[in-house]
Parts: structure tokens; C-alpha cells; sequence
């Protein structure tokens, strides 16, 4: 099928014949390097070490492109391609003597036509479309799926549409007999489904459009939906759409319900309309979802004035976030930095990007409050997170505001412990102290191989790294094994200041039972309860677009709150990149959601175990010499393929590594007995990344910088 945006590599035709996948993909010349050592590969998506390479050959050469013909034999690979289950294709380039994968580019959503049945297992087997708009195979249980090509909403609220199904089964075996079709509509605030008489059509453009399938001959439908009466004016509504196949078996009528339904090559979308119900404004928008193309249908109350204040805020977050805004901000930055008066007094705090009040920048600005009470401290504070540092008592300036400018150019300390953006240039008369925000584990920046974040790639991160760092004065390092690895990774080669993480020293100040009591009553939880804090890190690879991450979440509560849940309760505490609400429905009174508390370090303190992976929690919570287990399930690939470990983490871990929430269970109940020592291994962890930590980190860092002097006077 025509794949209409053409891109460096694209797939522009599929055919099956005789159950082999011919597929035709064109590549921008450009995007080709080594094109003699180039080869296709599909990859198991469950197993990475599972590869087939493909045969392929140069079909034709048009403009800058090179069309490749590459073929995919399913018979003599079937068993192995049903159990791998999912399988993705990419085009492997040699750069540089090293093999680089990269996936190929398909928006067709009608490729499940060409599906091959399994019909021991009752599965088919398919090309597909992704979420990201990439061809990959899948082999799946028998599905029925829904395509909407022409759709109409209508003045008065109707909608009228055509489009048509694809129910392999149904074309390749004899045993079904087709009856009919319905729609079923359902929404998002009940249970309720509704159904909805449909036309069968005749499609023999289909027939055409796919030669040598075998469809039926009734695979189209047309038909006319109201839905008005469930409509709700104060209650927005969301509907979704589905088809409902009605067919006989063995002599009996049977029905089957297809997934979603799809947007085919549908222009228009989305479509606003203004409606009147019992004499109130309904605004209805009828649009496909955004990655996967279904079809849905919103009903809200229209307000004017909120519609009119909403767009002038999106067209004003807009500008806001320009790059013509971005660039007149810089050239304003760097102008008023070079009339404006320097405050030799003046600190400026950030956490997370102005998310937070936490981490070292916290502990230093709590140090210099009550003892360099002569400086003038101002938190830079996200959009976001305005309304929770006004609660409280620290002064704070809303980031990328003029007011901000203005502190941000006169400021003679900024204190950071992540990036700022690229585009802000630091001033002359300004010293930068960065914290950072762990010990590294993983590897980071120019020791990573690959970078597999989104919006970026492995060059563009590492050449913008290195020019964020260039602008750091000092950099805060917790012990001897970071300072190296800071000064290799980052090309660090101004003053490092070698003094355990100022972050820390809460944990040395605060450790005592009054302290823990106080703060289980803050968090209202359980006092009879022992605590364990799962804390796991990020990964790269996992998120749904650039700046929006996601987690999955492997723990198994359920079977943890059966055998656990007597005497212990879990607090979970995410990353802050994907520090996003998580459900704990049925978990009450046993699972606590911390995600969103400004600062981990009062979590520490009232836990009695840690549960996390590769984050850098590990080293912070190790200065209270508790114990730690450590949930691996995907240790492999983040070693392997995503990060890499600057030391032997399977053999130097301060604790148990488990890949199963049964191991994870067995461990704690070990650690509950009343005989349970630290082991030999955590020691030996504690005298290395903790020998620098005993309360005084702050105070080291402000004397290096504020007392002793810094590299610009």
C-alpha cells in the first residue's frame, strides 16, 4: 500500500503471494552509508538476541531515492515468527565499522489485509503499523478490525460514515457464514453500549486494492448514528466506536466484536460543531487519537467565554514556548547581563529543572539561611510548581519570567543540580556550582555509547552536554569514584569539590526515633507498620514523546499485600521524570503513592527497607545502613543495551538482586528475621561511597565557594 509522506526510509508497497511478504521500501541515498555492507533484519521485539535477516535486493532508483525490494518467507520460518509473537523490521548500516539499527517508516493502518493464518493455534499472522508509524509483524489471536473512510457530522449532531472491516477468518476458511454488521458505540462514564443498524456495501475496489487476498464481498457498510439523548450537558462525555459481527458457525449464530475503530486516510479531522440541547450549548469534536488513529467523538458544554480565554492561553503557551521567543530571550539575556549591576550577594537555587524543593540545593540554601544570613537566596521555580513553593517560606521567582531575567543576569551564584537550557548564556561575573544529582551507576554523557532518549540523538546530546559543562565553576562530587568518573564523563576540568552530597546530611541530623515518628504522622501512615520504599530509576527507552516518560510497573502488589501485608506497608517514590499519578485502587492501607513529595530524603528516613533497581538512590541510602534489595527484571537489556554500569553492579551491589516479586518477598521475609546482618559486600560499599558523609557536606561546599573564594574575583 502507498505510503503518501515519504520519508529517509519508508515503506511504499506490501504484497503477500503464496505466503510470502514482498515488501517494497525507499531510502533517501543520503540516509545510506556503507550501502554494500546494509542488510535487513527483523528483530523479536521480546528477545533482542532473536534475529532473522532478510533477503533484499535494489528494485529501482528514482531522484534520491533507492527502492529496495525484501522479501520475508513465512513458511519456512512460521513457528519460529508465531512464538516470537512480535517482530520488528530494520534496515542495519555500517557507520563507522559499527552496526547501527534503524526502523522503518509505514502510516498504513489496512496492513493487517495481508494476514497469514495459523490455524492449529487460532492465530494470524500480520504486518502492522505502530504507535511511532513503524512496520513490524505480529502474530495474535484471531481479531476483527474496523476502518472508517468517509464520515459526516452533521448541523443537528448526526453522524453519518462508510468504511469497512477485515476479519481474516472469515475470507480464508469455510466454516463461517457471514450474516451482518452493527455499530456499537460506548463511552468513557459507563457501562453502557449501545448498538446501531449498519448497510453492507459491496467493495470491489478492495479487491482490487489488495490483489491476491481473498476478501469477502460484503466487507463494506454505511450508516447514520444519533446520539444525542446521551449526551449529558454538565458531564463531558467520550465515545468510542466499534463493529459487531454477526455470523453462523456450525448451524448457530454467533457475534464478534472488533477492536477499535480505525481513521483511514480520513482529511478534515478534527471537525468542531457547535449543537443546541434542551436548550443548552453542546460543543461536539470529532477527531482520530494521535498515534493509534481511532476514531472517537467528545461531547463537553460550551462555554464562549471559557473557549475564548482557552485559545488566547494555548495561542499565548504558543509563543511562549517559540523558538522566536526562545532566540529574542537569549539575545535580552545577554544584553541586560552586560549594563546591568552585578549583586555580589545574590543566589540563585534550582531543583529539577525549578521543579522542586529539593536535593543538594536544598540542603545548601537551608545551610546558608540560618548561617550566612547576609546573602539573598531566590529559588527559579517552574510555572508548574508556583503554587507550592508560595506555601512555602523561601523566596522564589517564576522561571523565564523578566523578573527572573533580571535575578538570573545579576546574580553572582547560580546553584543547580541538572541543566539549564542551552539558550540561556551565563553571565561573565556569574559562578555556577553544579551538584549534580547522584553517584553514577549507569554511564553518563560522553562515556554513553548510544543515547536513546527522545528528541535528541547520541551526537547532538553529547556535543550539548559538554557545552552546558563548560559553564560550570564547580562541580559537587560525594567520593573519589565520582570524581573521576565526573571529570571523564562530563570533561570536567575546573574545581571539583570532593565533600559527600550536601543532600545527605538530613539523613545524619535527623536519624533518630522522634524524628521518624514526627514524619509517619506527617504522611499519616501506620505506626505498627514496618516500610518498604520502592524507588526505582527511569528508562531512557520508555516514554510516550519527548519530556513525557512513562514506567511500567513490574511489582506484583497484589501477591506482596497477601504475604506481606501484616506487618509491612509500601510507599512508592517514582523518578521525577515520570512522576506521574499512579493507580492503587484496591491497595489502600498497604501501597502509598510518594511520587509527587518535593524532597525522597524524609521517605528514607522512616523506611526500614529499600526496593529499587539502577537508581542512584542506593548510594544516598546506604548512609543509613539499612537494608536494600534490588528488583532487576529487565537487568539484561539496561545494561546491555541502554546505559552500561561503571562497575560489576550483579557482583557489587550492596544487597540481594531479584528479577521476580517472589524473590523480592522471599528476601524481605530473610531480612525480618531477628539474626539478619549487613553482609560482608555492604561494607565494603559503605567505606567506598560513604566515607566523605557525616553532616558537614553543606558546610564544605559553602566554605569552598563563599569563604575560600572562587575562580572568577
Amino acid at each position: 500500500m502507498e505510503n503518501y509522506i515519504l520519508k529517509n526510509r519508508t515503506v511504499m508497497n506490501v504484497r503477500l503471494k503464496e505466503d510470502v511478504y514482498y515488501i517494497e521500501i525507499a531510502m533517501k541515498q543520503s540516509f545510506l552509508e556503507g550501502l554494500e555492507d546494509s542488510s535487513f533484519i527483523l528483530t523479536n521485539r521480546y528477545n533482542v538476541d532473536d534475529e532473522i535477516r532478510l533477503d533484499f535486493y535494489v528494485k529501482n532508483k528514482m531522484n534520491d531515492y533507492i527502492l529496495f525490494e525484501v522479501k520475508l518467507p513465512y513458511d519456512s520460518q512460521q513457528e519460529r515468527l508465531v512464538d516470537g509473537e512480535m517482530w520488528d523490521l530494520h534496515i542495519v548500516r555500517q557507520i563507522e565499522g559499527q552496526p547501527v539499527k534503524s526502523r522503518i517508516k509505514s502510516n498504513d493502518r489496512q496492513l493487517n489485509f495481508f494476514s497469514i493464518l495459523h490455524e492449529e493455534r487460532k492465530k494470524m499472522f500480520y504486518p502492522l503499523a505502530t504507535k511511532k508509524g513503524n512496520l513490524s509483524f505480529f502474530a495474535n489471536d484471531y481479531k476483527l478490525f474496523s476502518f472508517i473512510e468517509d464520515i459526516e457530522l452533521r448541523k443537528d449532531g448526526m453522524l453519518g460514515f462508510k468504511g469497512h472491516f477485515n476479519y481474516p477468518p472469515l475470507f480464508q476458511t469455510d466454516e463461517i457464514q457471514f450474516e451482518k454488521v452493527e455499530l456499537l458505540v460506548r463511552n468513557n462514564i459507563n457501562d453502557d453500549e449501545m448498538t446501531f443498524p449498519l448497510t453492507s456495501l459491496d467493495r470491489k475496489d478492495l479487491l482490487e486494492a489488495f490483489p491476491g487476498i481473498k476478501l469477502h464481498e460484503h466487507i463494506g457498510f454505511q450508516g447514520d448514528v444519533d446520539l444525542r439523548s446521551e449526551m449529558d450537558v454538565e458531564q463531558p462525555k467520550y465515545f468510542m466506536f466499534h463493529i459487531v459481527m454477526h455470523y453462523k458457525k456450525d448451524g448457530k449464530m454467533e457475534e464478534l466484536r472488533s477492536v477499535r475503530m480505525k481513521c483511514v486516510n480520513l482529511k478534515g479531522l478534527p471537525e468542531h460543531r457547535i449543537i443546541k440541547i434542551n436548550d443548552k450549548m453542546i460543543q461536539l469534536i470529532l477527531k482520530a487519537t494521535k498515534l493509534s488513529k481511532f476514531l472517537s467523538l467528545s461531547a463537553n458544554k460550551y462555554n464562549y467565554k471559557a473557549q475564548i480565554i482557552k485559545k488566547a492561553k494555548s495561542k499565548w503557551v504558543k509563543t511562549r514556548r517559540s523558538n522566536r521567543l526562545k532566540r529574542w530571550y537569549k539575545s535580552a539575556f545577554a544584553a541586560v547581563s552586560l549594563f546591568i549591576p552585578v549583586h555580589k550577594k545574590l543566589v540563585v537555587f534550582e531543583s529539577y529543572h525549578g521543579k522542586q524543593y529539593s536535593d543538594s540545593p536544598r540542603a545548601i540554601y537551608e545551610y546558608m539561611k540560618v548561617n550566612n544570613p547576609e546573602y539573598k537566596l531566590v529559588w527559579s521555580v517552574d510555572r508548574a510548581s508556583t503554587k507550592y513553593f508560595s506555601q512555602k517560606d523561601v523566596e522564589y521567582v517564576r522561571r523565564f519570567s523578566i523578573r527572573w531575567l533580571l535575578m538570573m543576569t545579576r546574580a553572582k551564584y547560580w546553584i543547580n543540580n541538572v541543566r539549564f537550557p542551552l539558550w540561556i548564556p551565563k553571565p561573565k561575573h556569574t559562578i555556577y556550582i553544579q551538584t549534580w544529582h547522584g553517584t553514577p551507576l549507569k554511564r553518563l554523557a560522553m562515556d554513553m555509547d548510544e543515547v536513546h532518549m527522545p528528541g535528541t540523538s547520541t551526537h547532538k546530546y553529547k556535543t550539548n552536554f559538554l557545552k552546558e559543562a563548560s559553564n560550570w565553576d564547580y562541580l559537587v562530587s560525594p567520593n573519589a569514584y565520582s570524581t573521576k568518573i565526573f571529570q571523564r564523563a562530563f570533561q570536567f576540568d575546573r574545581k571539583m569539590i570532593e565533600s559527600g552530597y550536601p543532600r545527605n546530611d538530613f539523613l545524619y541530623r535527623f536519624n533518630n526515633e522522634e524524628k521518624i515518628n514526627e514524619l509517619k504522622g506527617k504522611f499519616n501512615i501506620p505506626l505498627d507498620k514496618k516500610i518498604i520504599l520502592y524507588a526505582p530509576t527511569w528508562r531512557d527507552n520508555q516514554f510516550f514523546r519527548k519530556g513525557k516518560y512513562k514506567f511500567n510497573l513490574e511489582l506484583d502488589l497484589k501477591r506482596m499485600q497477601e504475604e506481606l501485608g501484616d506487618s509491612y506497608i509500601v510507599i512508592m517514590r517514582m523518578h521525577y521524570l515520570v512522576a506521574q499519578n499512579m493507580d492503587l485502587s484496591g491497595f489502600e492501607g498497604f501501597a502509598y503513592d510518594f511520587s509527587h513529595l518535593e524532597d525522597i530524603r524524609e521517605l528514607y528516613l522512616i523506611s526500614d527497607i529499600l526496593v529499587t533497581d539502577y537508581s542512584s538512590v542506593f548510594f544516598d541510602y546506604a548512609n543509613l545502613r539499612r537494608p536494600m534489595i534490588f528488583f532487576t527484571y529487565d537487568i539484561e537489556d539496561y545494561r546491555d543495551n541502554l546505559r552500561g554500569f561503571y562497575f560489576d553492579f550483579e557482583e557489587k551491589a550492596p544487597g540481594l538482586l531479584t528479577q521476580t516479586t517472589e524473590g523480592l518477598i522471599e528476601e524481605v521475609n530473610n531480612i525480618s528475621r531477628s539474626d539478619f546482618k549487613l553482609s560482608e559486600r555492604f561494607e565494603e560499599f559503605y567505606e567506598k561511597f560513604c566515607y566523605l558523609e557525616c553532616g558537614e557536606s553543606s558546610k564544605r561546599v559553602v566554605n569552598e565557594v563563599f569563604e575560600k573564594g572562587n575562580p572568577a574575583d
